[in-house]
């Protein structure tokens, strides 16, 4: 979803008309966009970028508030908060759906997709694009998906190449039934956990290890308290920017038009950002020393997916065969 510079000018110039659809009395619409991670992330630089362009394309008749670092809610509470209307967005993990769309359970099936640009062509298809309409029933909205990149596994031990390195052990996992199965598939033990409670499980040894995202990692410090990171890329960390549908539907029509120019402008600074920041966040890792980065050879990876490939006909059923397909066809253009 593109939004150009030249766009973004032609919104700021339509302002002064959305500004004479309000009373000039009026109290500007506050928009509350709470998540669980640290501003300096994907989902941070978008949920900041999001602000600044409402702000600009709305000037006085909208406020964004954004909460970064569970600051308001916990990944465990944020989803029944934006539909008590306590918040107005959250932008969770797409793991945090299965249990309200068993489809999206596709984005945490392992290996599925060869690299972020397949994601991509997925979530732009018609397909992907569905996917984020189906939670209208349970009084949400799918707004746009937001990327963090691909996930590595860390443990606390001095060996992570081969499936056979994580038996026994615990993995922090978010809540979704696919990646427990994953986890059990490899002999290890799964234990769902808050994202903010993380860092002090592996601190602690609550559990061993955990899976995340680069950015992740370093943001919350999880390479200081980790031996050991595979550069596996076993899977995604997406999220679906979202919101309470009857809020939603209840804005006035040229505020819902400038919030849905600005979430196209931050889906673009977002998606953008995720490659660099994951660059980047590697690189401080690295130069830390505190953990060890572990390469794999083909071979090593053939040996994980072999491992983590049953779980796919574990969810066939209800993810839907047919939408697996077209997932795995965005690999190949």
């Amino acid at each position: 979803m593109s939004f150009s510079t030249a766009k973004l000018a032609v919104a700021l110039g339509m302002t002064a008309a959305f500004a004479m659809a309000a009373p000039a009395w009026a109290a500007p619409t506050v928009v509350k966009f709470s998540h669980v991670v640290a501003d300096g992330t994907p989902k941070g630089q978008g949920a900041l970028k999001f602000k600044e362009v409402a702000e600009q394309l709305l000037p006085g008749e909208v406020e964004v508030q954004v909460f970064p670092n569970s600051q308001l809610f916990g990944d465990g509470k944020e989803m029944e908060a934006l539909l008590l209307g306590d918040v107005h967005i959250i932008a969770p993990s797409l793991s945090k759906f299965d249990r309200y769309t068993p489809q999206l359970q596709l984005f945490d099936l392992p290996f599925l997709f060869n690299d972020i640009a397949a994601v991509d062509r997925f979530q732009a298809s018609e397909e992907g694009q569905a996917l984020l309409n189906s939670l209208q029933k349970h009084g949400l909205q799918g707004l746009a998906y937001w990327h963090n990149g691909t996930k590595q596994l860390s443990t606390n031990k001095d060996k992570l190449t081969r499936p056979e390195d994580v038996k026994g052990l615990k993995f922090r996992i978010q809540s979704s039934d696919v990646l427990e199965n994953q986890f059990r598939a490899l002999d290890a033990n799964p234990q769902k956990l808050a994202f903010a409670e993380v860092y002090q499980a592996l601190q602690t040894g609550v559990v061993d290890g955990q899976e995340n995202t680069w950015s992740n990692i370093e943001s919350q410090k999880f390479h200081e308290v980790q031996k050991t990171i595979a550069n596996t890329d076993h899977g995604v960390i997406d999220y679906m920017v979202v919101t309470n549908r009857g809020w939603w539907e209840g804005l006035p029509q040229n505020i819902r038009d400038g919030l849905t120019q600005a979430m196209a402008a931050a889906t673009e600074h977002s998606n953008a950002a995720a490659a660099e920041l994951n660059e980047k966040a590697r690189a401080t890792i690295e130069g830390a020393g505190k953990a060890k980065i572990q390469e794999l050879t083909p071979e090593d990876k053939d040996a994980w997916r072999a491992a983590m490939r049953p779980v796919w006909a574990k969810f066939e059923d209800k993810i839907g065969k047919d939408l697996i397909s077209k997932a795995e066809e965005a690999n190949k253009q």
